[in-house]
């Protein structure tokens, strides 16, 4: 705790808010919209850093998951217009996967150290609750021992829509059918004025936190986001936090909040916007993840994206408040579709070395009951088939140099 009563801030508007942090004080929107604003950003760090270990020492959690996305056929292809991966059901690249095609891909996991099953994907306009139930009870008999984090609160209320029932009476199905937990997308950004922007039909704000409160209400944990990087403003992001934040005080369900960022290639609103080719910033990514940690108390972890923002900025984000990456991934579509010059996958030693070269120590993922054994990790740390972390990204020409890794002088978990 001397640590964190020692913490510095260069911006004077920081002090009252860093006044809070040390005495572990809740945040209102205007300390928020003050972090957000704050130039700042090693200050804003250092607060969101000692939040962090505050909550979890040096631990960082991942998951050894797999991404299956069962197809891109989607009945918002052409309102929700900052995606990239949707497509209609004849156009080009449009595809639906079969379910032996998905427990094929899944197949991927037999031998290797996979615990979850990240399974989202478009709005598909005849594809039946029946389709995903089966699914999941398929996948739960060949890989018993994996969980699956399935459909989003935007897919669930489609499907609801399908079936002419309710999205508890789905989300009951699909719970019975095997599912864990619910991944966080679908939310963008909760204002108005950005959803109907950005994703207009898209499922509004006050039914995807319901769809979250049914789930949590049923012993569902779920994930939560929000996208930024595109036509929002510090108060829409603000607005968004505070209604995350409503719904933990009232369910408790949330596991991880995820920042997501916006990636403008091969879509509309790139294009509109003159975005197309660029990403957002370094600068924009630690600070949506420090922001997070600070004003989201009562979620327990945050996590970095690495598809989204590179491993590097991820790495760094382990010192920004952020005590969660994203785990192998397998194959990753929707954000390479957008752009995304990030490697498809990272293996199981590749992450691990990743999080011990930030000096933090690897941890079982909030989501999985399956702990990450000293023995997997032994076997990731003496992995020879890349001594040091060099991610393919940087191959690519991006700026950077290699992190040298020595993980003999990082402790055993």
């Amino acid at each position: 705790m001397r640590a964190e009563t020692t913490i510095a801030v260069r911006d004077p508007r920081l002090e009252p808010v860093a006044a809070k942090v040390r005495a572990g004080e809740r945040l209102d929107g205007a300390d928020a919209l003050a972090l957000y604003e704050t130039g700042d950003l090693l200050g804003l760090g250092a607060l969101a850093d000692a939040a962090n270990r505050r909550t979890n020492g040096g631990r960082v959690f991942f998951s050894a998951n797999q991404h299956i996305n069962p197809t891109n056929v989607c009945v918002l292809r052409n309102t929700c217009v900052f995606c990239s991966f949707a497509r209609m059901p004849k156009e080009d690249g449009a595809y639906t996967r079969t379910l032996d095609e998905v427990y094929a891909e899944a197949a991927a996991a037999a031998g290797n150290p996979t615990r979850e099953f990240h399974i989202v994907g478009g709005l598909h306009p005849k594809l039946r609750l029946a389709y995903y139930t089966d699914m999941i009870r398929g996948l739960k008999e060949r890989h018993p021992d994996v969980r699956v984090k399935a459909l989003t609160a935007v897919e669930i209320a489609h499907l609801a829509r399908i079936e002419r029932t309710t999205t508890r009476d789905v989300l009951e199905r699909l719970k019975a059918a095997g599912l864990d937990t619910l991944p966080g997308g679908g939310a963008e950004v909760f204002g108005t004025a950005v959803r109907a922007t950005i994703a207009d039909r898209k499922l509004v704000a006050d039914d995807w936190l319901r769809v979250h409160r049914e789930a949590h209400q049923m012993g569902i944990r779920t994930n939560c986001t929000m996208l930024y990087g595109h036509v929002e403003t510090a108060s829409d992001r603000v607005e968004h936090l505070q209604m995350l934040r409503d719904l933990q005080d009232e369910t408790g369900g949330f596991l991880t909040y995820i920042p997501l960022a916006y990636h403008p290639d091969h879509n509309e609103l790139g294009e509109e916007l003159g975005r197309t080719g660029t990403a957002t910033t370094g600068y924009e990514d630690l600070k949506n993840i420090a922001v997070g940690r600070l004003f989201l108390d009562n979620i327990p972890h945050v996590k970095t994206h690495w598809p989204m923002v590179t491993p590097f900025i991820s790495q760094i984000a382990l010192h920004f408040g952020c005590d969660d990456v994203e785990g192998t991934v397998v194959y990753e579509r929707v954000y390479h579709e957008a752009g995304a010059h990030t490697p498809m996958m990272l293996s199981y030693g590749e992450i691990v070395r990743l999080i011990r070269a930030a000096g933090r120590e690897p941890a079982a993922s909030a989501a999985s009951v399956s702990q990450v054994t000293t023995r997997s990790l032994r076997a990731a740390r003496t992995d020879s088939t890349r001594p040091s972390f060099e991610p393919k990204w940087r191959q690519r020409g991006c700026l950077g140099q290699p992190v040298a890794v020595h993980t003999s002088a990082m402790p055993m978990p």
